[in-house]
Formats: structure tokens, sequence, C-alpha cells
């Protein structure tokens, strides 16, 4: 397994990527109608681009050529420059519990560390089984959060946060 940075030329690749993943990870959830919207908000080619132009740094998990999973992260803010937010870390479905979500989570502790990041917050619905992956990493729960995300939807977390 190799992990590259992303670029912009790399939008689309992190698109299929989470069509793949999302109705997976999310299915059992949010409704139908919610997951097709945030993947609309969230994983279009100009929201992704974006993102990118925000600070966020992705980064593409790749088993002989072929792109398996993703992450992304960035400094919080200016405000607190040591804690640094993963906002995204998923795996295809098929291959997790094979060490790439491990790895990526690494990658990005490893980053932010190097960046001077002491603080690494990320939410996580908190329904979603990763929960327990992030546990079982050194996060915990610093609160929860109700994220009004438009269209009558929300995104009901825990922040979590490990120190670097």
């Amino acid at each position: 397994m190799e992990i590259k940075k992303a670029t912009v030329a790399d939008v689309e690749i992190i698109q299929e990527l989470a069509e793949a993943i999302w109705p997976v990870c999310y299915g059992e959830i949010v409704s139908p109608e919610q997951l097709r919207y945030m993947l609309d908000l969230i994983y279009t080619p100009a929201a992704l681009k974006a993102q990118m132009e925000k600070g966020h740094q992705f980064i593409i998990a790749y088993e002989a050529e072929t792109p398996i999973g993703f992450a992304s992260y960035s400094a919080k803010s200016n405000e607190e420059p040591t804690t640094f937010r993963l906002h995204k870390i998923y795996v295809l479905t098929s291959l997790q519990t094979k060490g790439i979500g491990s790895a990526l989570l690494e990658y990005v502790t490893t980053q932010s560390k190097n960046a001077g990041a002491t603080l690494l917050e990320l939410n996580v619905n908190k329904y979603n089984p990763a929960k327990t992956f992030y546990e079982k990493k050194g996060f915990q729960i610093l609160r929860e959060e109700v994220i009004d995300i438009g269209n009558g939807y929300v995104m009901d977390d825990y922040v979590m946060g490990a120190p670097l």
C-alpha cells in the first residue's frame, strides 16, 4: 500500500471512492435522501476543490495503483494553530480491518505533529461504528455537536480528540 498527497487532479478519484463507501457506511444511519444530499454537498468536484482551497490536505491510499481509501485534514483555525482536524477518513468497505485506516490515520497524525499540532480532533456520527476505531486509537469524546447542514438535515456527532 502507498499513500500519496492528492491534488485538484484527484478530485474525481475522491468522489468515486466516496460514492462507493458512503452508501455502505451510512446506509443504516441516515435516509437515502440525506445520504444523496450530503454526497452532493461535500463530494462534487467543485466542493472538493473548495475544501482544498481552504487548506484541507487530501491523501489517497493505493494498492497496486488502485485507489482504496482517502483522508483529509487541516489546521483547525488560526486561533487554534496547535489543533488539527481530521475531516475525513474512509476505506473501501471490502478492505476495512486490514490496517488501511490505521495507516491513513498514522500519516495524518505524523503530518499534523510535524506542523506543530498537539491535538487532533474529528467528528463522528453518534451511530457510526467507526467511533470504536477512534477509541482504540486513543480518541476520547470531547463533546456532542448537532450541525445543521441545510435542507432540514443535521449531523448528530461526537467531537473526539486525541493528544499528539
